[in-house]
């Protein structure tokens, strides 16, 4: 196809949008936020798609996310009911594993 899970362009490596699948390739969180999913599970799928961005960072670094300087940028996006406005407090099961994994290095930029 068209389309990889990520581009290494000098320094920067750009992530392909990432889904809440297991290493089965198995989506362990469909449906959508404030209908099958409340903030809590939302986020947890959130960590999830944090945990395959980072997968595929870790591959683009043969294998060693201490390369890694800085998360310069996150993208969150949410599938939700018309009603729900939460969006910020799910992708930030994302932006919180990015802490976690990478301390200071990890703060950034988003979008949710």
């Amino acid at each position: 196809g068209n389309y990889v899970p990520y581009i290494v362009t000098g320094n920067l490596v750009y992530v392909a949008g990432q889904t809440p699948v297991n290493s089965e390739g198995t989506v362990m969180h469909k449906g959508k936020c404030g209908n099958e999913y409340d903030v809590e599970s939302a986020y947890k799928a959130a960590t999830l798609c944090g945990i395959n961005v980072l997968a595929a960072v870790k591959e683009a670094c043969s294998g060693d996310l201490e390369r890694v300087e800085r998360v310069v940028k996150l993208n969150g996006y949410c599938a939700c009911t018309p009603e729900f406005t939460n969006h910020p407090k799910v992708v930030n099961g994302a932006s919180d594993l990015m802490f976690e994994v990478f301390g200071d290095k990890g703060k950034h930029a988003r979008t949710a």
